[in-house]
């Protein structure tokens, strides 16, 4: 079992910034990768950015290409996700995931979750 915590979702205007955080406890050995996902209101859930864990690779979403980072601390089992030059649009539940196993794809087959932490970006 893995469990995750995410942490610095909120409100911040248009064009502003915020970070995100996901912090791992139990079987944070078997990391394959970490992913982060995001909810808005009325729609599916939707992959954001992924990280391989040992590697370093990074995955992004054509939407947040450009404006989002993803990065991680191995000795710390904790991803981040900064997130510039916000909009409206990326108002969500924003959701952090681990994969234990190479699937084949960083853009599904997650096998843990967290709670989520939401962000409101205001006009």
């Amino acid at each position: 079992q893995v469990q995750l915590v995410e942490s610095g979702g909120g409100l911040v205007q248009a064009g502003g910034s915020l970070r995100l955080s996901c912090g791992a406890s139990g079987r944070t050995f078997s990391t394959y990768a970490r992913g982060w996902f995001r909810q808005a209101p009325g729609k599916e859930r939707e992959f954001v950015a992924a990280i391989a864990w040992s590697a370093g690779s990074t995955y992004y979403a054509d939407s947040v290409k450009g404006r989002f980072t993803i990065s991680r601390d191995n000795a710390r089992s904790t991803v981040y996700l900064q997130m510039n030059s916000l909009k409206p649009e990326d108002t969500a539940v924003y959701y952090c995931a681990h994969k234990s196993y190479n699937s084949g794809s960083y853009y599904y087959e997650y096998d843990y979750w967290g709670q989520g932490t939401p962000v409101t970006v205001s006009s």
